[in-house]
This record gives C-alpha cells, structure tokens and sequence, in this order.
C-alpha cells in the first residue's frame, strides 16, 4: 500500500480510452484507493501484479495474449488473497460462471458507469477493511499464542508427567504445540539441586549442561516443579544406561564446572507415552534415596533393590545405647553409637518409606531425652528446628552419622553442666552480670543468655522461679538505686546520671524514676532522700 488506510489498485484494459477514463474519472483517494498501475494487455497486468502486489485488480475479460480470466487463474496461484473484479462488455452466462469459479469479488458490464463503479469500489473498501481487521485480529492472536508458547508446552510436559493427559492423544496435542514426541521408548529423568543451591541461576546452567550433553532431537527438557525434567527417546543404539552414563556426565561437569551437587533420579523405560507418568515417579522415588546411597551421581530405579526381608526399626536397644552414651559415657563412645545406627542403616539398605520413618523415631527420642533432662529444645537442636527434618540438612547417611553425634554430645555437655551448676549459682552469675552491665544500654536477655549458654525462654523461666521477678523488673531497679544513689551524693546532671544507668533517653529516664520511687529525679535530690 502506498499509502496509509489506502488500498492498491491495477487496471487492466486493452480499450485505451476506457483504461484512460476509469483511471481519470474515479476519485481513488476519496474512496479509499490508490492508483498504481494499468495495463493493456493480460501479460502486462500480471507482471505488474507481481511486481506491485496491489490489493486490487480491475481487468477487462477479453484482452491480448491472455484473456482476463487466464489473468485471474494465475494471479489467484500467485496471489490467493488478492481481489479480483471483471470489467466486460459481454453479458455472457458461461463468463459469469468462470468469473465465480475464479472466486471474482464482482461483474462489471461496460460501458462503464462512475457512478457504479464507485459503488462497487466503496463495497470492496469495506469487506477490505474487514478483512484487514481480521488479519490484524489473527496476527494479534497469534502473537499472543507465540509468546504464551513457551509456557503452554512446559503446561503440556507437567500435566504428561502427572498422567493427566488422555492415553492416546499425547501425539497429537504434543504436535499442536510444534513438539515431536515420535518415539518406540521414553525414559524420565528427573534433575535434582540441592535446596541450598537451587535458584534460578542454578536451574538455568544445569539446563544448558543438559542442551549441550544430549542429543536434542531425542531430549526434551522443562521445569517440573523442583526438578528439571529429561524425557528421552530410547533406542536401540541409546539404551536407558547409555542415558544412565551420559547423566552421570552432566553430574560431574555440573560439580567441577558449576560448583553444583546434581543429582538425579531416572525412572524405567516405557513403551507408551502414558506410561511416561509412572517413569516420573519412578525417578521421583529414586531420588528419595539419595541420602542413602549419596548424591551428585544417577540413582537409576532399576538397580534399587531394598531387602523386603529386613525391617528398619528404631528399637529400644537403640534408645538405652544411646542414653547410656549421652549420660554416663565419653564422647567416643557417643560418636561410636552415632557411627552404629549409621552402619545399621547401611547394612539393612531400607526402603526410602522405612529411612524417613526410622530418622522420625531417632529425632523423638532425642527430643525426649532433652526434655527429660530439662534443657530446652533450641539449646540442642538450634533456634528455628521443626520437624520434619529438612532433606538439605542430611544429604548422607555420613552427615546424619554427624548431626546425630554432634547433637547428642551437646545434649551431654548441658546435662554435665546442669550437674555442675545449680539453679541458684546461674542466678547468682546472671545478677553479677546485670550488676556489671547495667549501665548498657544494649543489655538484654539475649545477651545475657548468650554469656551463660542458656535459652532465653529457660533462663526467663529460671529466674523469675528463683528471684521471684522478671529480668527486666531486676535490671530497672538496679539501675534505679545506681540513679539513686548518684542523685543524693552527687550534683551531676540528671542527664548524665541517665546515660551511667543505661538510659540514652533522659525523659525515659525520669518516666521510669518517678514510676519506681513517686517523684521526680530533681524533687528527689531536692528533699534529700
């Protein structure tokens, strides 16, 4: 178009004065066209046609080397879209019928009315400008469609793998979102970083690790909730343990190029792409026994082979080992029952259901223990613990042999100290500090905690048990009988004797003065009190 909201028009005649006076007599621009080019002969007007693509051909049916209707039958293979409109002198039934068959917009009867002529032209304006709309109106969808692209086939992936899409048309919605799922096996393996490290920096470069080790057209990657799925195409030639060591590649790259520990699970092959769900979670339990059998490497379902025989069991020979370690043995000898569950676990190679269920019972009975001995949870477990515990926290069965050991050593060394130091020789210790630092203004519970190695909750408990008052209410009046004091022996300025109490507010200062003695700091040094 040549220019905007104009549509382009050639006319095609052989009849000089005719040509002459439809490009004259019509105002073009008026009615939304723009004259580009005429032609005398059907040759000329198809070159033209070719070289300017107008949006509208006018020809006349009989013309020179080939006819107008010859000239709509070519155009139409070269342009299928453009609009055709036959000018004639012949009112002939068998030109009519062409005309439909060439799918002609209109028939036009010389000679040539302007009047009518412009009528027709406003008519193929508007179903132009329709068309234009509907143009626009797929354009924008499928801008839209192409930009939604992305999402909708990591959509098609997820609900693959969850098996929610009917057996039978995984082909076929597959090929509506230009996804090639031809194939006479498939494997799933799921691609695992630790939670410590998963980001989306992280996820990002363990993609492009896998882009770049795997065959693209047999591998079809996407994000599946923490993992980043690998659904591959099996073959004779590409077994599942040809996938097995090409994975276990990408693990090593991505522990020496990345810095990252990848591990991941891969479920059995399937011959259906329904059976794709069950190969996910198949990958999925396989991961589960990664703290077992150790991560940055492919755990392979086929080769899990928990002993069925065996029952892992926390059991009371275990609790009295244990007990027996925490409160009358060495701290070698609590490493060595932490080192025997280990080994226990090791040796009866459980069921990922049988671990999970046997670190419960460990846990509780640590917890129990705690409790009985009358040290606080956090003091053992660290502030914040919650159960269950968190898959980043024992990523082996060496780092559950040392948590356990580290948190029962703990839990002996409070228990001694508890032995060692009664509940009023920590009091007395806790008053020395506040008498020591009263004058602080930071001085709080946490801090004195922290001196002590106690939590907050049970020395606030111990304290108020033994003093018969909060650690705030004590802190206020021995810095109130410091301000005392230096307001009867001395004329210092109460602002100063509120900074030596740990007071950086002066009026906060007389507030909490008059609140504990009835008056105010200058009325009491005026009475002499």
């Amino acid at each position: 178009m040549a220019e905007k909201n104009l549509y382009t028009v050639i006319v095609a005649d052989d009849e000089d004065e005719l040509r002459e006076a439809v490009c004259t007599m019509i105002p073009w621009e008026a009615l939304g066209f723009h004259l580009v080019g005429s032609a005398s002969n059907g040759l000329d007007a198809l070159e033209l046609v070719e070289q300017l693509e107008p949006d509208l051909l006018l020809t006349d049916i009989r013309m020179p080397f080939i006819t107008g209707i010859e000239l709509a039958r070519q155009v139409r293979e070269i342009r299928p879209a453009m609009h055709i409109a036959f000018l004639s002198g012949y009112d002939d039934f068998e030109y009519a019928k062409q005309a439909i068959q060439m799918n002609v917009v209109e028939y036009i009867l010389k000679p040539i009315n302007a009047d009518e002529l412009s009528d027709v032209l406003r008519r193929l304006k508007d179903q132009l400008d329709r068309e234009r709309a509907e143009r626009r109106n797929v354009e924008l969808l499928r801008s839209r469609y192409m930009e939604n692209l992305p999402i909708l086939r990591e959509l098609f992936y997820a609900n693959l793998l969850d098996g929610r899409i009917e057996p039978g048309t995984e082909r076929e919605r597959a090929a509506h979102l230009d996804i090639d799922l031809q194939g006479e096996e498939w494997a799933v393996g799921l691609a695992y970083i630790g939670s410590d490290r998963r980001d989306a920096l992280s996820t990002l470069s363990i993609q492009n690790l896998l882009e770049e080790t795997l065959t693209a057209d047999r591998c079809k990657l996407s994000l599946y909730n923490d993992w980043v799925a690998v659904i591959v195409s099996l073959t004779e030639s590409f077994t599942i343990y040809d996938l097995i060591r090409v994975l276990d590649r990408v693990c090593t790259l991505a522990a020496s190029y990345l810095g990252l520990t990848l591990t991941v699970g891969v479920g059995a092959p399937c011959k259906e792409l329904s059976g794709m769900a069950r190969s996910a979670a198949e990958a999925r339990t396989a991961l589960e026994y990664r703290s077992m059998v150790g991560r940055g490497q492919v755990i392979y379902i086929g080769d899990l082979e928990p002993d069925g025989g065996q029952v892992l069991t926390f059991e009371e020979a275990d609790e009295r080992t244990l007990t027996a370690a925490v409160r009358l043995g060495s701290e070698q000898e609590v490493r060595d029952a932490a080192a025997a569950l280990a080994g226990k676990i090791r040796e009866a190679n459980p069921s990922a259901g049988q671990y999970n269920l046997f670190l419960m019972e460990l846990v509780t009975h640590l917890m129990k223990m705690t409790r009985r001995s009358g040290v606080g949870v956090e003091e053992v477990f660290g502030t914040g613990f919650s159960l269950p515990i968190q898959d980043s926290a024992l990523p082996s069965l060496e780092e559950l042999e040392g948590w356990c050991a580290e948190r029962y050593l703990r839990l002996r060394t409070l228990i001694r100290r508890r032995q060692t130091d009664s509940a009023g020789q920590t009091v007395e210790t806790a008053k020395e500090y506040i008498r020591q630092h009263y004058a602080e203004s930071d001085l709080s519970v946490e801090k004195l905690c922290a001196y002590l190695h106690l939590s907050s909750t049970y020395f606030s408990t111990l304290f108020k048990r033994e003093t018969g008052t909060s650690f705030t209410a004590y802190v206020t009046t021995v810095r109130m009988e410091a301000a005392a004091e230096a307001i009867r022996g001395t004329e210092e300025k109460t602002y100063l004797i509120a900074q030596r109490c740990g007071y950086e507010d002066p009026n906060y200062f007389s507030y909490v003065f008059k609140r504990h003695f009835g008056m105010t700091p200058t009325k009491y040094r005026s009475e002499g009190k």
